[in-house]
């Protein structure tokens, strides 16, 4: 097996093992009633291994949830261990997953406002869906500043200044449940930043991530066509530049 092939199937078993099946996933579940896009592109991230601190504070995007770039930047290098760059594509950075998921938290999906909030709160299980009494912002909020006294309780630095390795460590230990969280467990938080990590990589780019159209160019997902009649007799896989909302 080849070492291009081999890259293939791993980034293919990540996306199989997050539950997102190939063409699935058009505008995202989390998106809420907060719509705004900032068309100009960005600065390329560094590259892997290096602090992505100063390059996400450095863009012309604006932030709407998160007041300190401290924050934000703790936030945009975990989802690029989520969903890193690879000789296949960019990561969650380079596709503005930081900034998609700032902006869902300033909107309805961070304030749960369409969602029944009131008590008792209680552990309950998987199928009775949200069960605790934070917002989604809330939580990320407690989230992100646990990442970063993860950081700096086992290895003495900042989460955007120790290595990815490192970083997988910590994300690892929260993925199953061995960091405190007030209000939450951490595999809750883990599991809702993997996935509005993926969300962000896949929803439209009037959303504020897959920037470019980068996520659906790597998946050969034609996105927003107006129709298919040019193409829809002829046989095989059709290649359709894809298109955003915002192109209609």
């Amino acid at each position: 097996m080849s070492n291009d092939n081999h890259k293939d199937i791993s980034r293919r078993d990540f996306l199989k093992t997050t539950g997102i099946a190939t063409g699935t996933l058009i505008g995202g579940g989390l998106i809420g009633g907060l719509i705004g896009y900032n068309s100009k592109k960005t600065a390329a991230p560094s590259k892997t291994n290096q602090s992505h601190s100063n390059k996400t504070s450095e863009t012309s995007q604006g932030k709407m949830f998160f007041t300190t770039d401290a924050d934000f930047n703790v936030l945009a290098a975990a989802t690029e261990r989520i969903f890193p760059k690879d000789d296949l594509g960019g990561g969650a950075i380079d596709l503005g997953v930081p900034y998609f998921i700032d902006r869902q938290l300033a909107g309805q999906y961070g304030s749960n406002s369409k969602e029944y909030m009131q008590g008792p709160f209680h552990d309950g299980s998987p199928t009775q869906g949200y069960q605790t009494r934070l917002t989604r912002a809330e939580v990320f909020s407690e989230g992100v500043s646990k990442l970063e006294q993860e950081a700096q309780k086992r290895y003495k630095k900042g989460f955007t200044d120790i290595s990815d390795k490192e970083r997988d460590v910590i994300l690892t230990a929260f993925q199953k449940d061995k960091v405190k969280m007030k209000g939450v467990s951490s595999a809750f938080f883990f599991n809702l930043l993997r996935s509005a990590t993926i969300e962000g990589a896949y929803a439209d780019p009037l959303y504020g991530g897959n920037r470019n159209m980068e996520g659906w160019k790597m998946k050969g997902f034609p996105g927003h066509q107006m129709s298919y009649i040019n193409v829809i007799e002829k046989e095989g896989f059709q290649k359709i530049a894809p298109k955003s909302l915002g192109m209609h």
